[in-house]
């Protein structure tokens, strides 16, 4: 589910909170990079399932117009296209999808029905939903292209699931884009065969690299400051924006204590990030640092790296 980048976002955002609440607390530090990761999955899960629960919520509400005791032709005989798609029945109904929902104690839309409610009336209303409504027949690719659309469209940039995810986990702001990608793209192969639930990390190795750039790089934070301060003779350290600082130190540390990371690999991520996430004119600053560090760790044969390439 994460790559690299998603990674060493974790790692930084752990840092930066480590040192706005002033604690030096490594293990503590590293409990909450683990939790902060592995809750992802129940990210996942919460959005997957809103699915299950859009479909569920429909079919209670068109069982109660059905008995109503004055139930119209309409009411006794409804359009039941929504609740009986094959793709949310299968979600609905996969082992496994179940067992990790009912393994992760994933209860959030039992415990806040109003979000899906909301979701719902919100779908209904829309142009989308209306048109599959009243199409005479749909074959399955049209009704796997319609789930698609209902969650890219309607679901992931929805508000008010948006401000209750925010509200249920601050640390997830910038997980649900990634989350949202994942499903959007499972959705759009759906076979229920082939579905799987999936692993927070790729491998074991990238498992193991969060800690391992954590806990690095808040070991030697004052060493490989050290490594850049003279590096930045027209910069007051004091006013160097934090999050450059921190991206500095993790980049620093992935040139001399990775051995398998490629150098441009980590120039080019610490870029990205602080495009992303820095000020302006923060790219140019981290990039300028770094090609300059590249070339002394050179020239002083600092930049042990195995394999071919890596430099």
């Amino acid at each position: 589910m994460l790559n690299r980048r998603h990674i060493r976002i974790k790692v930084m955002q752990t840092i930066y909170a480590m040192h706005q609440s002033g604690s030096d607390d490594l293990t503590k530090q590293e409990k909450f990079l683990k939790a902060s990761l592995d809750n992802i999955l129940d990210l996942y899960l919460i959005l997957l399932s809103a699915l299950i629960e859009l479909r569920k919520k429909e079919a209670q509400y068109l069982e109660v117009a059905k008995n109503k005791h004055l139930a119209t032709p309409e009411e006794r005989n409804p359009n039941t296209r929504f609740i009986d798609n094959p793709i949310l029945l299968a979600l609905e109904h996969h082992a496994t999808l179940a067992q990790a929902l009912e393994y992760h104690r994933i209860l959030n839309w039992q415990h806040n029905d109003d979000t899906i409610v909301y979701l719902l009336q919100d779908i209904k209303a829309s142009a989308l939903y209306q048109k599959y409504m009243a199409k005479p027949s749909v074959t399955f690719e049209e009704e796997r292209f319609f789930v698609v659309d209902l969650f890219s469209t309607l679901i992931a940039p929805n508000e008010k699931l948006y401000a209750y995810l925010e509200d249920f986990k601050l640390t997830w702001v910038d997980d649900i884009p990634v989350v949202n990608t994942l499903i959007q793209k499972q959705l759009r192969h759906f076979e229920a065969e082939a579905f799987q639930v999936p692993r927070v990390f790729k491998d074991t190795e990238d498992a193991d690299f969060a800690v391992d750039l954590l806990r690095k790089t808040l070991l030697n934070e004052k060493e490989l400051q050290k490594e850049f301060e003279d590096k930045t003779p027209n910069w007051d350290m004091e006013r160097i924006a934090e999050l450059d600082t921190i991206m500095l130190k993790m980049a620093i540390c992935e040139f001399l204590k990775f051995p398998s990371i490629p150098v441009k690999v980590t120039i080019n991520e610490y870029l990205e990030l602080a495009k992303e996430y820095s000020t302006p004119k923060s790219s140019l600053f981290i990039n300028g640092i770094l090609d300059s560090l590249v070339k002394t760790y050179q020239t002083q044969g600092r930049l042990n790296k195995s394999g071919r390439g890596l430099l």
